[in-house]
């Protein structure tokens, strides 16, 4: 009777082992081949400049996590190779949310990567709220993030308060004779415009800045003529400007046309990517850049992967440390999740310290955020240079610009 009941039971076993081997959820672990992440990027467009910087990384990640035989999943118990799917937003924040519809119901994504900048990373992050799918955020202001009081999506990017004070910071190093003394913000008309114009003219009272003028730009234009004009007519001498890159371009082509001279413009979200010295050579030089990161900072992999991309663009970058970044933090909270279900993914995030990214150590808030502070860059001779953080500027002080008949 005993070895009739031993037996009864191993059969047991084995029926409900088959039993779950061959239900969907058996049959889906058994057929499992790849990781499948998706990520809805501006790739053509005013901010395919950005979005195309995002992609490389992204892609170079992938390459060299499926170099090591891609990422263990205990799930599986077994390396699973990663497979990237972009899809082209094409510039336009309402195409976010179909794009997201299409990676997790026809390309059936695992899990989605940020897209670029708040008017498009907000509604590709919200419609994963509907799939109820893991969305690792970046280059979205936290502030507007969290308004949004998402449950399915992280953020690693920079407080806007600490970011605004940026260039107030920078500017209270230029000798008193040679600043400008009459000042404007020259904003994109986005979410991410309208929440840093207000960073910006809270930090300009902080720093005891007047701002003369605060003048929208719209998206996609192609005549800045009326908000130069205005400049002029009240003596403006210095700027900062928030606007996409090929918006950007525009800007300092007309600005020169119309005889603005601006001693000091501090350019945010489309001044930083190397396209922006390539469309307007020598006239980019004195125009300071924000970005993300510096291969010159010493993170680990930094240099490599900045070589990595000059070798093959000729160029250098300020962003693409951040973007690679993200795919280092989002390969190994698959691994120690041990899983690709969304939830266990972001919990990963959330709960662990990733060592020796492109951008050093990072670790998670308690509200979904990481944090790093934002650097300045100035144009000089096709080559960005540190002026913030000062601690690695490497010595250059920032340079106040002639007026253009002078240079």
């Amino acid at each position: 009777m005993v070895k009739l009941r031993g037996t009864w039971v191993v059969g047991l076993f084995i029926l409900v082992a088959l039993a779950f081997f061959f239900s969907p959820a058996g049959l889906k672990a058994a057929d499992k081949k790849e990781i499948v992440i998706g990520t809805p990027l501006p790739v053509t467009g005013v901010a395919s400049q950005e979005g195309n910087e995002e992609r490389w990384a992204y892609e170079e990640a992938v390459k060299d996590v499926n170099a090591k035989g891609g990422i263990f999943v205990k799930q599986y118990n077994k390396k699973l190779p990663v497979k990237l799917i972009v899809a082209d937003i094409e510039s336009d924040p309402g195409k976010g949310a179909g794009a997201v519809e299409r990676l997790v119901k026809i390309d059936k994504v695992d899990l989605l990567l940020s897209s670029f900048a708040a008017n498009f990373v907000m509604p590709t992050a919200i419609a994963a709220e509907k799939f109820k799918i893991y969305y690792h955020g970046n280059t979205c202001f936290p502030v507007v993030w969290r308004g949004a009081k998402l449950n399915w999506s992280t953020m690693f990017f920079f407080e806007l308060d600490k970011g605004a004070e940026v260039p107030y910071k920078v500017l209270d190093t230029i000798p008193a004779a040679q600043r400008p003394t009459k000042f404007a913000l020259l904003m994109e008309d986005t979410a991410d415009g309208r929440a840093f114009g207000g960073g910006l003219a809270e930090a300009a009272k902080k720093y005891k800045w007047e701002i003369v003028l605060n003048e929208p730009l719209g998206v996609a234009a192609k005549d800045y003529s009326s908000q130069i004009l205005k400049l002029k007519s009240k003596g403006i001498d210095g700027a900062i400007l928030f606007a996409a890159g090929g918006d950007c371009v525009t800007f300092v082509r007309q600005m020169k046309e119309a005889g603005l001279n601006l001693k000091y413009l501090h350019g945010y979200k489309g001044t930083w990517n190397t396209d922006f010295w390539n469309d307007l050579g020598k006239d980019a030089n004195y125009i300071l850049a924000d970005g993300f990161w510096s291969e010159n900072w010493g993170f680990p992999g930094g240099k490599e992967l900045g070589e990595r991309y000059f070798k093959k663009f000729h160029k250098r970058s300020v962003s693409i440390g951040l973007y690679y970044a993200s795919c280092q933090i989002l390969w190994e909270a698959i691994e120690k999740a041990g899983s690709v279900d969304s939830a266990k993914v972001k919990q990963a995030v959330m709960t662990n310290t990733f060592k020796g990214t492109t951008m050093g150590d990072v670790k998670y808030n308690p509200d979904g955020t990481a944090i790093f502070p934002l650097p300045a860059f100035q144009w000089w001779e096709g080559e960005l240079k540190t002026v913030y953080p000062f601690e690695r500027s490497g010595g250059w002080k920032v340079k106040v610009a002639p007026p253009w008949d002078k240079r």
